[in-house]
Formats: C-alpha cells, sequence, structure tokens
C-alpha cells in the first residue's frame, strides 16, 4: 500500500511546477511552443510582457499535442474571462510570436473528490499538495443550488480558489485533472477499499441546497456511474480511461468514444 501511493505521489510532482515558454509559431488560435516535457490537457494562459515592468494576460490556452521528438506542443487558445471587469480599462493588446505561455498555474492545489472519509483522509495524506478541503466546495454548489456537481462548477470553482488540479478517486484508482480543460492527465492504482459512498461526495457538509429545478439540481443517485460520464464528456480521447469503461461494461460511455479498436 505504501509503495503505490510512493508512486502516486512521485507522479503527481511531475506536475506541481509551473512551464513556461515563448510562442514559437501563431497561426490564429493555434500556437507552438519548445518545452521539455508537458501533457496534452494542461491548461494556462498566453502572457503578453507591456513594459519591463508590466504584462498582462491576454488569452487561456490548452495543449492539444506534444510531439516528443522535436518537443514541439501545440495548443489551442480561448478567451480569458477569469478577471473580467467593466470597470477596468481594456486594452488592443494581440497575442504575438515571443509572447510567454504559462501553463500548469494553479498545479500546487487540488481539491479531491472521494466516497468517503476515510479514502478522503488516506489520498489527502499521501499526495503532498496543498489541499483545498470538499466541504468548501460543498459549501459552493450550495450557492449554484447544484447538490450534482457540473463540470462548470468545478471549473469556476478552480477560478475562484486558484485550485489546479481536481483529483477523483473511482474504483481503486485515482485520476488527476486539468481542472479547466477537464483533461485526465494521470491514472493512477490506488487500491484502497471503500466501505460506504457519500454522496455526492465525501464533506462535512451535510446538506447541499437544490434549486427547484434545472442541470444539477437533482441529487446525485450513483457516485461511480456518474463521475465515470462526467470524465468521457472530455476524455473521448483516452484510451487508457476507455479501456477501463471496457473492462467494467459500461457500453452506454464507451459507444461516444473516439477511439477506434
Amino acid at each position: 500500500m505504501k509503495y503505490i501511493f510512493i508512486l502516486i505521489m512521485l507522479t503527481f510532482e511531475l506536475f506541481s511546477a509551473v512551464v513556461k515558454a515563448p510562442i514559437l509559431s501563431l497561426n490564429e488560435d493555434i500556437i507552438t511552443i519548445e518545452v521539455d516535457r508537458v501533457d496534452v490537457g494542461m491548461s494556462g494562459f498566453v502572457v503578453h510582457k507591456i513594459s519591463d515592468e508590466h504584462s498582462i494576460i491576454l488569452k487561456n490556452t490548452v495543449v492539444l499535442k506534444y510531439d516528443k521528438e522535436s518537443k514541439i506542443a501545440t495548443l489551442k487558445m480561448s478567451e480569458f474571462t477569469s478577471l473580467n471587469s467593466d470597470a477596468l480599462p481594456r486594452g488592443k493588446w494581440k497575442v504575438e510570436v515571443g509572447d510567454e505561455v504559462e501553463l500548469a498555474f494553479g498545479y500546487s492545489r487540488a481539491i479531491l473528490i472521494a466516497p468517503s472519509e476515510e479514502v478522503y483522509h488516506r489520498v489527502t495524506k499521501s499526495v503532498n499538495t496543498q489541499w483545498v478541503h470538499s466541504d468548501i466546495f460543498a459549501t459552493s454548489l450550495s450557492y449554484t443550488g447544484h447538490p450534482t456537481p457540473l463540470i462548470e462548477d468545478f471549473q469556476s470553482f478552480g477560478e475562484l480558489t486558484s485550485v489546479g488540479l481536481l483529483f477523483i478517486f473511482l474504483d481503486k484508482k485515482l485520476y488527476t485533472i486539468d481542472i479547466q480543460s477537464f483533461k485526465i492527465l494521470n491514472i493512477s492504482d490506488a487500491p484502497l477499499e471503500q466501505e460506504y459512498v457519500e454522496l455526492p461526495f465525501h464533506s462535512r457538509v451535510e446538506k447541499i441546497a437544490a434549486n427547484w429545478f434545472g442541470k444539477g439540481s437533482s441529487r446525485l443517485k450513483e457516485y461511480e456511474p456518474y463521475y465515470y460520464t462526467l470524465l468521457a464528456e472530455y476524455n473521448k480521447d483516452n484510451r487508457k480511461f476507455y479501456e477501463i469503461l471496457k473492462e467494467k461494461k459500461l457500453l452506454h460511455i464507451v459507444d461516444k468514444f473516439e477511439i477506434g479498436e
């Protein structure tokens, strides 16, 4: 057991440092950078230098693919909306070759979705990171009225709390996920027994307030099926995840994947 969780810690350390690199090429919303190592699905942003002392974030970005031989990563940009305010002036700066890309920002902070207190305790004690407790996330869900968390709930929570990584424990495996792109970065074996399941996840918040209607307003009835479905929405090209779902005979999820035999 200890050996397995040492492996989880070592794997996590590979994600913990911010990756910085200048833009090599730019074609509309697609850019490339050169880095020693990066994972598909890592998210970040493009920083434009205004002067020697000032810079500004222009775009969000996520890694689409990485060539290990050339060390070239291809990324897609999207609008950066985290700091939008009508009270702040807006410049007309555009992304240029030479602007800096920063990836894995916030990866030193994480949240864990676990089915029980024991699993939550064991994982958080084994992975060396700054954990934001699931109680805080549960409280935020009460404000949105979502006792069943949606992907956008995770993403907005990540922005508000500067959390970069989401961990989800599912059937003796620990999934490491970029909370913004919702891409699976790693799947580790974590053979922990769970004697019971808390819904929608372990927290000390007794009840999450619910809206009268709308997506996310219903109470979650099953733990694993829901989170498998949630992960599948943004990971239909992940073969390892695909094989896990096939083994579990979750064909209603597998049929939606973009992977051939």
